[in-house]
């Protein structure tokens, strides 16, 4: 009895040390115990560790290459007339803002005209669309609202064919707090702009979806307003709150303030449904519809991932065409 309590003993403390060496030994301990009757220490065969690869190198995100700055912008080869300020604004999300600010501006400026794109949504859907990359961006339009920093130093040259860019990046995000402790809070946007007017035949703004203090700035700072409608069942909803309170603002603050023109996007002429919104759109807002209206393309949707307008990416394609046509209008409107 005696014997198999030594042998459990030697057996236990053999269990111990290889439980030891697992844990502290670099080397990974194997035993091999074909009896299955405990491990013997003769039996324990050692299989060297793979070396653990060491961890890529990381990119120095400092790195980045400078964006332009006014200096470097081409002469203008033409005579600037009046400038049109004209807000594309819909307090509905996802109706086509964004892609309308982008591929307008564009088409305008492909077609020699000096345009200027200001990216008020802080979100900044209009600068990365553009290929604009955030992490070089020095200022944006926050500090030209909140630290009165000069668009002239905020200002991206030709990121296309005679457009400009006012880029955004997230610290917008907190501009609608921070302006409500601000002295004359709703014409931040009209001063800065101000020195833009003589400068660039168009200067478009791209709003957020919200009917907040951004979008005040932006309604102040408008001569006219393009507003977006996506040919679907939501379409008219929100539309009377927004027309609302640019009547207000027009009423207070910016009496020059109208509509001029309402574009319908994401249209389908395949569908009734979409027929019919666009029926009900043009009958409402009558000859303020645009006659052009913008199609749902898959083209469209993939433009804004390589940094291009829809006329860089797809210039043959129905949504480029589409643009091309709505910026014939926008010129025929004056």
């Amino acid at each position: 009895m005696g014997w198999f309590d030594s042998l459990k003993r030697e057996k236990k403390e053999t269990r111990a040390v290889v439980e030891a060496e697992k844990e502290t030994a670099s080397p990974v301990a194997v035993a091999a115990d074909d009896d299955n009757d405990g491990i013997d220490v003769e039996d324990i065969q050692v299989i060297e560790r793979e070396p653990v690869p060491a961890p890529p190198e990381i990119e120095d995100q400092s790195r980045v290459v400078p964006l332009k700055t006014l200096a470097d912008k081409k002469p203008v080869t033409h005579v600037v007339g009046q400038t049109k300020v004209v807000a594309i604004i819909n307090q509905k999300g996802g109706v086509g803002k964004s892609t309308t600010a982008i591929n307008l501006s564009a088409a305008l400026g492909e077609r020699g005209k000096q345009v200027l794109l200001i990216d008020l949504d802080p979100q900044g859907n209009s600068s990365s669309g553009l290929g604009i990359e955030k992490g070089a961006v020095r200022y944006c339009i926050y500090d030209a609202l909140l630290n009165d920093v000069a668009l002239d130093d905020i200002i991206i040259p030709d990121v296309s064919p005679g457009l400009d860019v006012v880029p955004a990046t997230i610290n917008l995000a907190g501009a609608e707090v921070e302006l409500v402790s601000e002295m004359a809070r709703e014409n931040r946007l009209k001063d800065a702009i101000g020195p833009m007017r003589g400068r660039y035949d168009y200067v478009f703004i791209d709003c957020p979806p919200s009917l907040g203090l951004l979008t005040i700035n932006a309604l102040v700072a408008a001569d006219k307003l393009l507003i977006p409608i996506q040919c679907e069942f939501y379409a008219l909803e929100g539309v009377t709150k927004l027309l609302d309170s640019m009547k207000r603002v027009k009423t207070r603050l910016n009496p020059s303030l109208d509509i001029f023109g309402v574009l319908l996007t994401m249209s389908d002429t395949r569908t009734t449904l979409s027929r019919q919104v666009s029926e009900e759109v043009r009958k409402y807002f009558g000859k303020l519809v645009f006659e052009t209206s913008i199609p749902r393309t898959v083209k469209l949707s993939e433009a804004p991932s390589f940094g291009q307008p829809i006329t860089q990416y797809d210039p043959a394609g129905k949504g480029a065409q589409s643009y091309v046509e709505l910026a014939k209008e926008v010129i025929a409107r004056g």
